[in-house]
């Protein structure tokens, strides 16, 4: 090597002695043979490695990559696992026979029952669901969509194995690539066979149905018992508030029952509903006239001419906040009765509550609870608002509604779900019949609270059937206010229920 070293450099030193110091060269010469040499040694071993498989190198080269793997997990990651989402169900397989697009039509719990409706149509109709569009154009004007509402992802994901549902359309069915959509608001009070022979055939031309209209368009009796359960699987489970909504609702529930047990005082003597109803008993003049003109200002209100006071005798028109306060003392109410007021702005404002409040002072709202700033995100969204009202009033420890709208109902069912939860269903045919005695004298007040006290000893939430009347579907008992089929199984139904109860009323 070195023999041949010194024969190199000799000739080099013979070619570029003039120019270069020996010194130099001697320091190239070594840097370039070191590479030659390591880069042999390397492509050896590679190959010598491959020859032999060579287990030492690969076992070591494996421990040491396990070794990096393994880290301990921060305190993210074990939140992340500890909490991690149940996995998902297996996704329903079938060929889908189009798409259903819904608007949904109402308030916040006129449009929950209908979604859950929509949801069991899409399923036997073997329909990809699309998420629901919710009102914007009612007297409420909430801007808000699905996703502001419900969290979405956990309602596509807990019926995937039911229904599949999309966001939005794909575009390979809309007008550009020859494909009409099909609008048109379903019958009210439908079952399956409708939907299979009426609804299903259109779907063979148009691969895109629109249902503009959604509320009560599925029979509250008669349908199979799956159809029934699933129906309540997407109410009791499925629709989810978002995030926002849970934190929120769920810190107004906390704030309550630290104070002790409460009652949730569904008080629907709101502007829209005395409009909408006509009641007007105990308003002003000026304030009956506004209420008028709010109802001619809504084609879809049908009924304009409206007799208030016939209307309150029969029962129809909520009761007033004096009203109410004579109610919940006779239903033996104290004085330190905490109540949650569960509305909108009162008709009248704090001016009609004044008698209220004298009689119960530790009335509270979720204005009053909760800071501004915690409510400014809701605020001019009162289905947000509403879903607030409606959390606080499902774990309320006595929900007592003064009118039976969708939101009455909707919780009823869900504290019938939650094992029988008290909640006071209103006589109001009776109780106005009651009030009215009193108040002429002709009624003392010891036998006007004993006689509100029996009048409703078996209008506390107790177990029943629904009340069946055929071929009139708008008077019998909600479906969502009463979903016994989902409340019970087999035998313990009957035990439950009763088994001379069908609740069946002849027509």
């Amino acid at each position: 090597m070195e023999v041949r070293s010194e024969g190199i450099q000799v000739r080099c030193d013979k070619l570029a002695a003039p120019v270069i110091p020996r010194t130099r060269l001697r320091i190239w010469f070594i840097r370039i043979c070191s590479s030659i040499v390591l880069w042999t040694c390397l492509v050896q071993l590679v190959t010598v490695s491959e020859l032999w498989h060579s287990h030492l190198i690969s076992g070591i080269t494996s421990r040491i990559y396990n070794v990096a793997q393994v880290q301990v997990p921060s305190q993210a990651d074990y939140e992340s696992i500890v909490h991690a989402p149940p996995p998902l169900v297996p996704a329903r397989n079938y060929t889908s026979n189009g798409f259903l697009r819904v608007s949904c039509n109402g308030g916040l719990n006129q449009m929950r029952s209908a979604i859950c409706d929509m949801v069991t149509v899409a399923r036997f109709l073997n329909l990809s669901l699309v998420v629901p569009e919710l009102d914007k154009t009612s007297f409420w004007a909430d801007p808000s969509n699905f996703e502001d509402i419900f969290d979405v992802r956990h309602f596509i994901d807990s019926l995937r194995d039911e229904v599949r549902i999309v966001k939005r359309v794909p575009k390979k069915f809309g007008r550009k690539y020859g494909h009409t959509t099909l609008e048109m608001p379903p019958v009210s009070w439908s079952n399956e066979k409708y939907y299979m022979e009426q609804i299903l055939p259109l779907l063979g031309k148009h691969k895109v149905l629109h249902f503009n209209k959604t509320d009560t368009r599925l029979a509250n009796n008669g349908l199979p018992l799956d159809l029934q359960k699933l129906r309540c699987r997407v109410n009791f489970q499925a629709l989810k508030f978002t995030p926002q909504i849970e934190n929120l609702g769920g810190k107004l529930i906390r704030m309550l029952q630290e104070k002790g047990p409460f009652v949730a005082l569904h008080l629907r003597y709101e502007m829209d509903m005395l409009a909408f109803s006509g009641c007007t008993h105990s308003c002003t003049e000026e304030e009956a006239e506004e209420l008028k003109r709010m109802r001619y200002a809504f084609p879809w209100w049908r009924e304009k001419e409206i007799v208030s006071e016939e209307r309150r005798t029969q029962g129809l028109c909520p009761l007033t906040p004096e009203e109410a306060a004579l109610v919940l003392q006779a239903l033996g109410f104290g004085n330190d009765t905490q109540i949650y007021i569960a509305a909108g702005e009162i008709y009248g404002g704090e001016n009609r509550l004044a008698q209220l409040r004298t009689a119960f002072p530790r009335i509270v709202k979720k204005e009053s609870l909760l800071d501004r700033d915690e409510l400014r995100q809701f605020q001019n969204h009162s289905s947000q608002m509403a879903a607030l009202d409606f959390m606080v009033s499902v774990a309320s420890n006595t929900f007592i509604p003064t009118y039976d709208g969708n939101m009455a109902k909707v919780v009823e069912g869900h504290r019938r779900f939650s094992g029988f939860k008290k909640t006071v269903l209103l006589d109001r045919r009776k109780l106005v019949e009651l009030i009215d005695l009193h108040h002429n004298g002709t009624l003392p007040w010891n036998e006007f609270a004993e006689a509100v006290q029996q009048s409703h000893v078996k209008r506390m939430g107790q177990p029943t059937h629904r009340r069946v009347i055929p071929d009139k579907p708008k008077e019998e008992d909600y479906f969502y206010a009463n979903p016994y089929e989902c409340l019970c199984e087999g035998t313990e139904c009957d035990d439950l229920l009763g088994h001379h109860n069908t609740s069946v009323v002849p027509p």
